[in-house]
């Protein structure tokens, strides 16, 4: 990282960390002018929103039309503000440039596609100084805050695909302060727990997938790492991983919750209590027909309001993520409000016959009470219409057919047809491209 770029982070989350002690009344002020601005400006120099946003000046954020990611990625060059830029230039500069910048000006970062269709992320330099602050915000909630004079040596273990958000915040903030280590999930085991012997980061950030293989690495005495702190980020945490890795290292991991959209949108505190960063984002959970849910009920998406957009500008764009928000409040002595929980994206549910016909919906905490207690370094279901297969990452001393017969009890519990169960254990439990290793996915 560069000293400037670093000093303006620096700068940009002393800025943010006055933010966290506000009241409610400092926060809906703040959000209230903020929004007015980002309106303002998507409305004067966003060709698309001057169409989609037409005649709604006195509609509140709440009345205005929801923004599909379909419908961002159709229409993006007329979203984006700077009027020369194409997304077929974009794409290009993805395939060709790597990690620099678009036209010297323009961060990019891109999603996988895995929903369906692939998001591409433009950013100037202020966004991106932002986003690499709300970044630095969980680390400082996590207790590793770096800085001029404390140095903390960071391993991310995520993906090194150069547009993929994680690999770029990494390039961005390695520096003589944040030594940082970035490795591919994808890589080899191995390889993995020999760099990270050799290197010994302060704190290890990772998918959680993989701080699950990690831990037990650690428990059997390959790995050999001693992190102050261990965040998760990119997949729901579950509270097995939570107990492996607390086992391993003598830490509760620091749950993040982010997307290539937003940067961060909640992290967990000291009291490991996730709180919105809602002085950046505005979340909303929201139902089928995108009306607001009460709290502590899951939703069916989620629609952000990305209040520091302003090249691509982000209002009520619409996430397939399935929360739940909470009218509780933390002691900490942080303002913002709680995110009860995330249970990841609608695609993550799947839909399996039944026993009375049609389908049923099945989601993915059905397996996570007949699975996350194996023995096994680490499982995956793959979820079809004719059967349900069940990958075990090297399972010790496992009966297969009685996994097999608590997964199809767990099935039936849930008007599932009686469909075929079959165990199959595997040295490693497959990755995507980015290096997800998703607990459940639907049979191609």
């Amino acid at each position: 990282m560069k000293i400037r770029t670093l000093l303006a982070v620096l700068a940009r989350r002393r800025a943010i960390r006055r933010h966290q002690r506000w009241d409610r009344g400092d926060l809906a002020y703040h959000q209230e002018h903020a929004l007015a601005e980002l309106r303002a400006h998507a409305m004067a120099r966003s060709r698309f929103y001057h169409r989609f946003h037409r005649g709604l000046d006195a509609a509140s954020l709440y009345q205005l039309p929801v923004l599909t990611k379909t419908t961002a990625m159709e229409h993006f060059d007329e979203l984006v503000v700077d009027p020369g830029v194409r997304l077929a230039d974009v794409l290009a500069h993805l395939d060709t440039a790597g990690d620099g910048l678009f036209r010297d000006r323009y961060v990019v970062c891109a999603t996988s596609g895995s929903t369906g269709r692939r998001g591409v992320l433009l950013l100037d330099h202020d966004e991106w100084i932002t986003h690499i602050a709300s970044y630095a915000r969980a680390q400082e909630w996590a207790g590793v805050a770096a800085g001029l004079t404390h140095k903390v040596r960071m391993a991310v273990v995520s993906s090194r695909v150069p547009w993929h958000a994680s690999a770029r915040v990494g390039a961005t903030v390695h520096s003589r302060f944040v030594p940082t280590l970035r490795l591919d999930a994808t890589d080899p085991l191995p390889d993995t727990i020999d760099k990270l012997n050799a290197f010994q980061p302060d704190c290890l950030v990772g998918y959680a997938s993989m701080l699950h293989v990690l831990a037990s690495e650690q428990r059997e005495g390959r790995l050999r790492v001693s992190p102050r702190a261990v965040m998760s980020a990119s997949e729901v945490l579950t509270a097995e991983t939570k107990r492996r890795v607390h086992a391993a290292w003598g830490v509760e991991p620091f749950d993040v919750y982010a997307a290539t959209e937003t940067a961060d949108l909640a992290s967990d505190c000291s009291r490991h209590r996730k709180h919105l960063y809602e002085d950046l984002v505005i979340v909303e959970s929201v139902d089928e027909h995108h009306r607001p849910v009460p709290a502590g009920v899951v939703g069916a998406s989620v629609l952000v309001t990305v209040l520091f957009s302003r090249t691509q500008p982000l209002i009520r764009y619409e996430m397939s993520d399935r929360v739940a928000l909470s009218a509780e409040r933390c002691d900490c002595g942080i303002g913002f409000a709680l995110l009860d929980r995330v249970e990841g994206r609608a695609e993550d549910i799947v839909e399996l016959p039944a026993l009375v016909g049609g389908n049923v919906a099945v989601h993915p905490n059905v397996f996570h009470r007949a699975l996350e207690l194996v023995p096994a370094a680490a499982w995956q279901v793959i979820a079809g219409r004719e059967s349900v297969r069940v990958l075990l990452e090297r399972p010790d001393g496992v009966d297969l057919d009685a996994v097999a017969r608590t997964v199809a009890k767990e099935l039936a519990r849930h008007s599932v047809a009686g469909l075929p169960v079959r165990i199959e254990t595997v040295d490693t439990i497959p990755r995507t491209a980015l290096g997800k290793a998703p607990l459940v996915i639907r049979a191609a």
